[in-house]
């Protein structure tokens, strides 16, 4: 047998078994055990579901009702234009606002999104990529609107292009210019917006593309050295940006593996910011990640079973040590969630939480033979990847020869045989299936939300001051065609109501379009 990263797996383990965290203390380098002595006996992770969709008004309804149901930080979810850096009335948004997250097209709709919510009380997390450093102006203008200073804002920007490169493909601009960006922002939050973490390096799309922990580990920290490399290079001390860099990771239903692929992550990476970037603070060295269980996991057949995935998952997670969490609702694999599924994910969260004692102790599997194997093994197998992307010359090199790519899809390609023949073994689907599916409640966005958006971007061009806007974007076009940090203009542009597209369109005059080789 062997787990899904194809580690073989005994029988039995013993105490032939020699961990390297022996002797580790929890809180203590290389954090093998977790990054805090205490972890959730002091307090439990953020409890952050993924939400947004249709208008800014409708996702605003969504936010107030998980606040008022425990949830404990926010998360935003956009729809494919915001993601790619069109507006509502352009013709490629077609068919697509509102349509798999909310739709911002402005400061007005950014206001509307955080109405009656106060941002120096609550965390965000945007899931954002290309657009990352619009949004992030957008969520500094609105709490300036409610009197929040930038330095009192708390929360995370995804802003991690490299993976779309490799899986997701939400790009707009080419890897330098979007590495610029990154940089820019980087630089930015350290000094304006000190609580912001302003790249959450994530694992989690590479995952649902098919590729398994270990490539999921290797892929996500080699993104992780490209983007601190990019930041050393620009003059940034290492100790004065890594303690604000976070990462994003899927937790799937192989338990074990999981929990010692986190402990293996936390370690990899700490003497990866140690010994080859020279930090002294020990909060550059610590792993801080959210976790997302597998969306790829759900199955549209008998989605109730989805609930016993996800509690499996997001027990997992937590057995691994993350910071936040975000449990999948049992009708994704059909729709964005129901008001009531999404409150069942909720609840699971609350259960693992209070319920299950798993938070009790800190690192509770550690010793278990099996785990502190599969930790030593996934650290050996993902260095030796690392290893490997740091010959070819590092991250953006190997996007630019399709390494990834092609070890993801090989991977998944695997895992698709498997589950053809049977090997593989899906509940309700090539397995314990059921002659005909009970009907499920879905949620349908509607397509009036793109004529409403295209509306209010009529009214709010017809009443803004445009000689503003458009001198805000004329300066932003000179800086980016300088080498000036670029956060400081956008921040201009969005507080003159220039739109999410304009500011977008101006940058791909500059920096032009990514446009991907047809096959590796």
């Amino acid at each position: 047998m062997k787990t899904d990263s194809n580690i073989p797996v005994k029988n039995y383990y013993d105490s032939t078994v020699k961990p390297k965290s022996k002797n580790e203390v929890p809180g203590k380098y290389p954090f093998t055990r977790a990054i805090h002595p205490g972890m959730y006996r002091d307090r439990l992770w953020t409890m952050r579901q993924y939400t947004g969709f249709g208008t800014a008004a409708q996702t605003n309804q969504r936010f107030k009702y998980l606040l008022e149901r425990g949830q404990t930080g926010l998360s935003m979810a956009f729809d494919l234009p915001t993601q790619i850096g069109y507006d509502a009335d352009d013709s490629h948004a077609e068919g697509e606002v509102g349509k798999v997250g909310v739709s911002i097209t402005s400061l007005k709709d950014m206001m509307t999104c955080f109405d009656g919510i106060p941002l120096d009380k609550v965390s965000t997390s945007m899931t954002i990529n290309a657009t990352a450093s619009t949004l992030l102006s957008l969520y500094i203008a609105t709490g300036e609107s409610q009197g929040v200073k930038s330095e009192q804002l708390r929360g995370t920007t995804q802003n991690d292009i490299l993976k779309e490169y490799i899986a997701r493909n939400t790009y707009i601009y080419p890897p330098r210019p979007s590495m610029r960006l990154i940089g820019d922002m980087i630089e930015y939050c350290s000094k304006k917006v000190p609580q912001w973490y302003p790249v959450s390096i994530s694992g989690y799309h590479m995952r649902e593309a098919g590729c398994n922990a270990v490539q999921e580990v290797a892929f996500t920290l080699a993104n992780a050295i490209e983007y601190i490399e990019t930041c050393v290079d620009r003059g940034l001390k290492i100790d004065d940006f890594a303690p604000r860099l976070s990462f994003f990771f899927c937790c799937t239903s192989e338990f074990l593996e999981e929990v010692a692929k986190f402990r293996a992550a936390r370690r990899i990476y700490a003497r990866i910011v140690k010994d080859r970037f020279h930090a002294k603070d020990k909060k550059s060295m610590q792993l801080k990640f959210h976790v997302q269980t597998s969306g790829e996991s759900l199955t549209a057949q008998q989605p109730d079973n989805n609930i016993v995935r996800v509690a499996i998952q997001s027990m997992a997670a937590v057995l691994g040590g993350c910071q936040s969490l975000h449990t999948n609702s049992k009708d994704e694999a059909l729709a964005l969630p129901t008001e009531a599924a999404v409150k069942i994910a909720l609840r699971t969260q609350q259960i693992v939480g209070h319920e299950s004692g798993i938070t009790k102790t800190v690192d509770p599997l550690a010793g278990s033979y099996y785990v502190e194997s599969l930790t030593d093994k996934i650290e050996e197998e993902a260095n030796r990847y690392l290893k490997r992307i740091d010959r070819m010359g590092g991250s953006l090199a190997g996007i630019e020869k399709g390494f990834f790519q092609s070890e993801i899809r090989q991977n998944a390609y695997r895992l698709k045989k498997e589950i053809d023949s049977n090997e593989r073994v899906i509940v309700g689907v090539n397995k314990f299936t059921d002659s005909a599916e009970e009907k499920q409640e879905i949620m349908r966005i509607d397509d009036s939300i793109q004529v409403k958006q295209m509306q209010n971007l009529k009214e709010l061009r017809s009443t803004r001051d445009n000689k503003k806007t458009e001198a805000a974007l004329s300066k932003m076009m000179s800086a980016a065609e300088k080498e000036e940090n670029l956060m400081p203009l956008i921040l201009e542009s969005v507080r003159s109501y220039a739109t999410l597209g304009e500011i977008s369109n101006t940058f791909r005059e500059v920096f032009g379009m990514y446009q991907p080789k047809e096959s590796f």
